[in-house]
């Protein structure tokens, strides 16, 4: 069994963050010692459910969250140095740029193996010259580069020279657990409105003003329909006031947070992603895994990964646009033959992005990076 700390930016939602718990639970489940580290973010509830065994020991607790300027991080760096002392651990994961930057930093000449993890395609998320210079130099001093999809370990291979890129996919889990955010359906839609439902935080990446107007076009000639928007985030004022623009006011719900995401994945008859750049998308997964027929833009990577086009859901290309969005809606909103075909297939996903078999990725690589100072990944024995 394996000491493990895990560095991760929060733990106050989004979908680095709900990996990290799920790989934290079934590490813990399966023996291992888990310490949790939340390190840029204030102390704070846990978004998602934890394991007793997983030890969560946020950051904020040595050093100031807030803190800005050289000193505060020279404080930071030194603490996650301290911590990391103290836990002794086997391994170290990293999720996220800024983050693993600051553990690569902090942990230089401790002679503990750091897996550090890129969440989105590289080059769709702006950075610093300073960060992309870091990443640059550091991540080459990790043990491994974790991506979750082919394009962007070519990316790591390409711009991060030295660097060993290795891919392990997100995992899914069906059902989603529960968290205290219980949304009611009740008070939001009625019993015989039929539901075209996104997730995703309000943010210009998941451009929810396209998926607004693919609606408007789809539902002109689809009646009966609701959309249905689970997040939250600084563009919803904006977004509402889209919708009422287009006429869509007592059509689309911008319903917040819910911690019942299973029985929504369940109530809902059609899931669309029209996200500018993602990862690897868990609320894709998720919704597949719940049998939902699923729509998305084929954007740089992640959703042209998990969906095979008209076998378990339809990609739009990205320079389709709206129209090709809108299209690919109309078509499936009129044929519930085709949703209830796309759906049952897409349930394949709770096999293939299984969470033991991904946490089993995990630890087939920490055990091969342990073998010798430098050992370089194995994929085909990875996916084994």
């Amino acid at each position: 069994m394996a000491s493990i700390a895990f560095f991760v930016s929060s733990m106050q939602g989004g979908g680095a963050e709900r990996v990290a718990a799920l790989l934290s639970n079934e590490w813990a489940a399966g023996g291992h010692d888990v310490v949790l580290v939340p390190t840029y973010s204030a102390r704070g509830e846990c978004a998602y459910p934890l394991q007793p065994e997983v030890k969560l020991e946020f950051l904020a607790d040595r050093v100031s969250a807030g803190g800005r300027g050289i000193k505060a991080q020279l404080q930071r760096l030194y603490e996650v140095r301290k911590l990391v002392k103290e836990v002794n651990p086997d391994v170290i994961v990293s999720f996220l740029t800024r983050v693993n930057i600051s553990v690569l930093l902090a942990t230089w000449g401790l002679k503990i193996p750091v897996f550090v993890c890129e969440r989105n395609y590289p080059p769709a998320v702006t950075r610093s010259w300073i960060e992309r210079l870091s990443r640059r130099w550091l991540y080459r001093q990790a043990r491994a580069v974790v991506m979750q999809t082919d394009k962007g370990v070519k990316w790591v291979e390409e711009f991060c020279p030295g660097a060993r890129a290795v891919k392990i996919v997100n995992p899914v889990v069906y059902p989603v657990p529960a968290r205290q955010e219980q949304l009611s359906m009740d008070s939001l839609i009625d019993e015989g409105d039929r539901v075209v439902l996104a997730v995703g935080r309000l943010h210009p990446q998941k451009r929810f003003d396209m998926l607004l107007n693919a609606f408007a076009q789809a539902a002109a000639e689809s009646k009966g329909w609701r959309l249905v928007v689970l997040g939250e985030g600084d563009e919803r004022q904006r977004l509402e006031a889209s919708a009422e623009q287009l006429g869509l006011s007592n059509a689309v719900i911008f319903a917040g947070i819910a911690g019942n995401m299973s029985q929504w994945y369940q109530r809902a008859d059609l899931f669309v992603m029209t996200s500018l750049y993602e990862g690897f998308p868990n609320a894709l997964l998720e919704a597949m895994a719940h049998g939902v027929a699923v729509i998305s833009v084929d954007c740089d990577t992640g959703p042209g990964e998990i969906i095979d086009s008209g076998q378990n859901g339809l990609l739009v290309p990205m320079s389709d646009g709206v129209h090709g969005v809108a299209e690919a809606m109309r078509k499936l909103m009129d044929d519930s033959g085709e949703r209830a075909r796309l759906g049952l297939n897409a349930k394949a996903t709770r096999s293939a992005y299984n969470l033991s078999a991904v946490a089993r990725q995990w630890e087939k690589l920490f055990s091969i990076q342990q073998l010798s100072p430098n050992p370089r990944p194995d994929q085909d024995t990875l996916t084994s």
